[in-house]
């Protein structure tokens, strides 16, 4: 068999279900227990003050694939992966694993915290598998990736969470494990080490499966090749298209109300709309498109300098359009303007994107005026990519 078409993760129907309240939740693990004595246990059935954490997920992961799990906080991900990593048992459903695991779930986990580094590396690569004689052979190669050969024989309750993680990372990583789950852990290192990290799990990624959790969607579209979206415990995407699922992603937070950060009085806002070339609003990639602006002075008699700034889906700057020709053309208090911002062959990627304005009396200026998120348009392409600009080119073979 082909080592891509090896399945190492074979989730079936898996759910799992807690309890709101600690009272309850020991009253119903006693009913429980005789219950499966009796052999009747109906793990199926919610109680009162119960509530599904992981409600009938189910999937494949085959060596070479890496699956980005997302969505909000509390939606399933970190219980999913504690069912994967045999710490708590499902209600439902079966899991099947071949191969070492390796598992990064919470920061610290698996260390004792009154051991040095280096005893916790050989108890960890002892759960793994590995003999002492084989631990000894990567033993320089963890305690080098992991930056903290100064501190190794120092006990692992004074490390802070980034040398943790580090540490955490290294022993998972060096011990080659079939299986490699790591979730949002990520988040605590520094821009190299995550950097490392991600050459890591590329050289790793062909002899392995990697399951993936993290809120940045930047790092998600950079490593995983299929996706996962949960909410409220059960599956809302899964497959290949890491694209779609992001934007589902994204549509679960998405903020419909404009918000005013700065006003000083001598501006009123009216309206701002984005249209196509041809009058929709959906824009076609490569297509021209108008930003309309229509706003009353209220105290200035020049025209304003203005700042448009589109944003992407995670709020980050993506385009900045100044009106550097026409401000401080002379204009009269409380008369109406109507601004036209048209850009040729917009070249953005698929997905929705939002419009800010920022006002200056002067270039050199504190705003006036400042409202993000006033207005939000959506780009249509032929296909769907996660960087924000797909730019036209021509392509020359020589």
């Amino acid at each position: 068999m082909e080592p891509n078409n090896d399945i190492l993760v074979k989730v079936e129907g898996l759910s799992k279900k807690f309890c709101k309240d600690l009272k309850t939740s020991l009253w119903y693990g006693v009913q429980d227990l005789f219950a499966a004595v009796r052999g009747n246990a109906n793990e199926r059935q919610l109680r009162p003050k119960e509530f599904w954490a992981v409600k009938d997920v189910s999937f494949e992961l085959r060596r070479g694939e890496c699956l980005g799990l997302i969505g909000h906080n509390g939606a399933g991900k970190s219980t999913l992966l504690k069912i994967l990593n045999g710490l708590i048992n499902p209600d439902a459903g079966s899991v099947t694993i071949k191969g070492k695991v390796g598992a990064l779930i919470e920061l610290g986990a698996g260390f004792n915290p009154i051991l040095s580094g280096r005893e916790n590396i050989y108890n960890n690569g002892a759960i793994l598998g590995f003999t002492r004689k084989e631990i000894d052979t990567k033993l320089d190669a963890i305690i080098d990736f992991a930056e903290i050969r100064e501190f190794i024989d120092m006990p692992v309750q004074h490390y802070s969470s980034g040398m943790k993680v580090r540490l955490g990372f290294a022993i998972a990583a060096q011990m080659e494990p079939d299986v490699l789950i790591i979730d949002e852990v990520l988040a605590v290192g520094d821009l190299g080490f995550v950097l490392k990290c991600f050459k890591t799990i590329d050289q790793l990624l062909p002899n392995t499966a990697v399951i993936f959790v993290s809120h940045s969607m930047v790092m998600i579209s950079r490593i995983c090749n299929d996706i996962m979206l949960l909410n409220h415990g059960e599956v809302q995407y899964c497959g290949k298209n890491v694209s779609k699922g992001i934007e589902l992603y994204y549509k679960t937070f998405a903020n419909k109300e404009g918000n005013v950060v700065f006003d000083d009085g001598s501006i009123e806002l009216i309206s701002c709309q984005v249209i196509s070339e041809g009058g929709n609003d959906i824009i076609n990639w490569n297509e021209n498109l108008m930003i309309k602006l229509h706003f009353r002075m209220l105290n200035l008699d020049k025209m304003p300098f203005i700042k448009v700034f589109i944003f992407d889906k995670e709020e980050r700057p993506v385009a900045l359009i100044p009106n550097y020709d026409m401000y401080n053309q002379e204009t009269s208090i409380a008369s109406n303007i109507n601004v036209s911002v048209n850009i040729s062959n917009i070249q953005l990627t698929m997905g929705v994107y939002s419009i800010a304005i920022e006002m200056h009396e002067d270039n050199n200026k504190n705003p006036i005026y400042r409202q993000n998120n006033i207005c939000t348009f959506s780009v249509s392409a032929e296909h769907d990519y996660w960087p924000a600009f797909c730019l036209d080119a021509t392509w020359v073979v020589n």
